[in-house]
């Protein structure tokens, strides 16, 4: 084990381009990631701000354009299909809740995964079990592969983060729950939806969405309610699909079929809502990254950004200190406190806005989603949207010889290599 050797949990969005930057900081990076391979499809994610800027940097942005969703924006529906309110993609100058560029969270990660290869060592289909630190670095215990020491380890594994959980405590410490469960899946369904993203509401804080997929036919559907903290196992997803389609049973619109394509889906997720919050988000030679250490959750938009953004600062940090992470560390943690606490203010209502109770507050919402584009309710909606921008990023210069232009240079060529 050499200092400069770094494992990160996580092959996601935030565990890549954090490897990418370690590599490009002249680190050895090695991944871990339960799953067997890349995950495909997924819900999409927003590049937008900074975590756009990001993306530029790494000379990704073309070829996110090339993969990205073509959607012509949100809209609120009714029982019968009518549009109650809508947004165009090109609303709030492309950074709306549909944004100009959106693109689905497994194209994305595939985008980042490859940018790091060859130089990243993968570990699929395997998991952290046990960290133990001492003055001078981490032994790390797999499930599968064999124990090794690291300089530094990162978790970048999600807000059920297990490095965070070995390293820092338990989830009930850390995770702030809105009251809310949410459920994605891909459908392959004649749902005419002429490119926008709809949402239905219903009594009861029920909310069905549809969005367009990046295949032909293909539908990115959801489900999410609100609920008092629920007992279920993680792993049992016949008995989420059971619990999804109770709820829904009696919900009109195009909720019936959206929940016998739930039946069969391939990529069915279904968790709560909740945000991480941490005073530090690091523990010796252990960091936080992304949604491990501070998950804003889907409702502001803003989670892809602060990974993006996260992985970018930490791996700058440790290159500008030499790899001296008490330094580095702490500096992460300066420029990145004050963007992840304003990226974690909801929007105006939060849950209650999102999925409000009872008819009177759901034609309340959609009152308020006519009017929020014009004056003075536009001004309120646009500061949420320009927190994603609300970060000066610093432009990091590895030493030596790990390479001579600065972090924040674009590279000329149309793919990143690490």
């Amino acid at each position: 084990m050499t200092a400069n050797e770094i494992l990160i949990s996580g092959a996601g969005i935030a565990g890549p381009a954090l490897a990418y930057w370690l590599r490009k900081g002249g680190f050895a990076v090695t991944v871990v990631e339960r799953a067997p391979e890349p995950r495909p499809g997924g819900q999409a994610v927003d590049l937008r701000g900074a975590g756009r800027t990001v993306i530029e940097r790494m000379g990704l942005l073309d070829r996110a354009r090339a993969e990205s969703l073509d959607q012509r924006g949100f809209a609120l529906v009714d029982g019968s299909g009518r549009v109650a309110a809508r947004m165009s993609a090109d609303s709030f100058g492309g950074e709306g809740i549909v944004s100009e560029i959106e693109i689905l969270r497994g194209d994305l990660a595939r985008l980042l995964y490859e940018a790091t290869l060859p130089d990243t060592r993968y570990l699929f289909d395997d998991t952290v079990t046990a960290i133990d630190q001492d003055a001078d670095g981490v032994t790390v215990t797999f499930e599968k592969a064999a124990r090794r020491r690291f300089g530094l380890v990162v978790g970048a594994d999600g807000p059920h983060s297990k490095v965070r959980a070995l390293a820092f405590g338990p989830e009930r410490d850390f995770v702030r729950p809105l009251g809310l469960y949410t459920t994605w899946f891909t459908a392959f369904d004649a749902l005419y939806l002429d490119g926008w993203f709809l949402m239905h509401n219903a009594p009861g804080g029920l909310v069905a969405s549809a969005r367009p997929g990046r295949l032909p036919g293909e539908i990115k559907a959801g489900f999410s309610f609100r609920s008092p903290p629920l007992a279920h196992d993680r792993r049992d997803v016949d008995a989420q699909k059971e619990l999804v389609a109770r709820r829904f049973a009696h919900v009109g619109w195009e909720a019936p079929r959206l929940l016998r394509a739930m039946r069969t889906a391939p990529d069915f997720f279904f968790d709560s809502m909740g945000q991480v919050r941490l005073d530090s988000w690091s523990r010796g030679r252990v960091a936080l990254l992304g949604d491990a250490g501070y998950c804003a959750t889907p409702l502001t938009g803003l989670g892809t950004s602060l990974a993006l953004v996260g992985a970018y600062v930490l791996a700058g940090e440790l290159a500008a200190a030499g790899g001296d992470h008490r330094i580095a560390f702490r500096r992460y943690d300066e420029v990145m406190r004050p963007y992840v606490s304003q990226a974690q203010q909801l929007p105006p209502g939060g849950a209650a806005s999102y999925a409000p109770s009872g008819r009177v507050g759901i034609r309340l919402r959609d009152l308020y989603m006519r009017q929020v584009t014009r004056w003075p309710l536009r001004r309120l909606l646009a500061a949420q949207f320009a927190k994603a921008g609300n970060i000066a990023l610093p432009e990091y210069a590895p030493p030596g010889p790990c390479g001579s232009a600065p972090f924040g240079s674009t590279p000329s060529h149309g793919a990143a290599t690490a």
